[in-house]
């Protein structure tokens, strides 16, 4: 049976940053970092929602990873970043979370120049195949993408942000449910934070670490398993056992913000994450479901694999 935690050889990857894309309205152009094996052809794509304060320098962990096995990885550094320095009082913060959701359209948007930024890439993208992908904030993103809306003070689904060129998504530390759901602070300062995962069809992973306790939710770990339970079509949840909001170090090596570092972890999470993406882009390939069996039996110590 295959082992999990061991990836297949990687190969040797090539990345640019930043490639500017041209964005009218937003105040300041899109800065993206793109990765991508140095040889191949027809890779699939994964668009990547970077977390609170975060960059396209971010989650190297993940993107030089899928990168060395066969995906191309677009980054595009959102508002929020730190890197970017807006002050709080910027009009443009109450709209970021939306703002969000227009920079990964506006990534696919422009793959003709993000593929020309890279010696050697152009001609080389499956444009059928794409993917999207996110941590914390930026798996809310990525979700919008997929079908995902946020309710309002009434409970009415808001605008259908989703993009049909989105075939599949992987959400790490997926905010849950709103309403009763958030803190009294989160409730008055989050509004976005109310979604509706009704219209989420896509076939997504869903991870969640079962220690994540969120200072924005009444309830306990449980809160970032929600667009799991409640979104339809086909569905994978990893549960990782002991990972907090950092699900073991994704962000980065030696990230600041990591509470719970555990190299085996990231390596799962690394494993997985690939595989479900290769097999959700690729309905002839068999990897997630080699890979996933283990877990699905609940027989590995790092975490469990629940599908449907």
């Amino acid at each position: 049976m295959p082992d999990p935690n061991t990836a297949s050889a990687p190969t040797a990857i090539v990345s640019a940053k930043p490639v500017v894309l041209p964005a009218p309205g937003r105040g300041d152009d899109l800065q993206v970092r793109v990765s991508a094996p140095a040889t191949g052809v027809d890779l699939p794509v994964i668009v990547f929602s970077h977390g609170f304060g975060s960059s396209m320098d971010g989650y190297a962990p993940l993107a030089d990873f899928w990168a060395a096995r066969g995906f191309a990885v677009l980054q595009p550094t959102h508002l929020d970043s730190r890197t970017l320095g807006l002050p709080a009082g910027d009009p443009r913060t109450p709209r970021i979370w939306r703002i969000r959701v227009e920079d990964l359209k506006r990534a696919i948007d422009g793959l003709d120049v993000l593929e020309a930024a890279v010696p050697g890439l152009a001609g080389r993208l499956d444009r059928a195949r794409i993917a999207v992908a996110g941590h914390s904030w930026g798996a809310q993103t990525a979700s919008t993408l997929l079908g995902a809306r946020v309710l309002d003070a009434d409970g009415v689904p808001g605008e259908d942000m989703s993009d049909e060129r989105a075939k599949a998504g992987v959400l790490l530390a997926l905010p849950g449910k709103g309403g009763d759901d958030l803190t009294p602070f989160a409730a008055e300062n989050f509004a976005f934070m109310n979604p509706s995962f009704d219209g989420m069809t896509p076939p997504a992973l869903v991870v969640a670490g079962n220690d994540d306790q969120s200072a924005l939710s009444t309830r306990g770990p449980d809160w970032f398993t929600d667009a799991y339970f409640l979104s339809p079509g086909s569905k994978s949840l990893l549960t990782l056992a002991g990972a907090e909001h950092s699900l073991g170090g994704v962000s980065g090596y030696d990230a600041a913000e990591t509470t719970d570092a555990s190299p085996e972890r990231v390596a799962l999470v690394q494993r997985l994450t690939s595989a479900y993406l290769r097999s959700a882009l690729d309905p002839a390939d068999a990897e997630w479901k080699a890979v996933s069996s283990e877990l699905e039996e609940g027989r590995h110590p790092l975490g469990k694999v629940q599908s449907r």
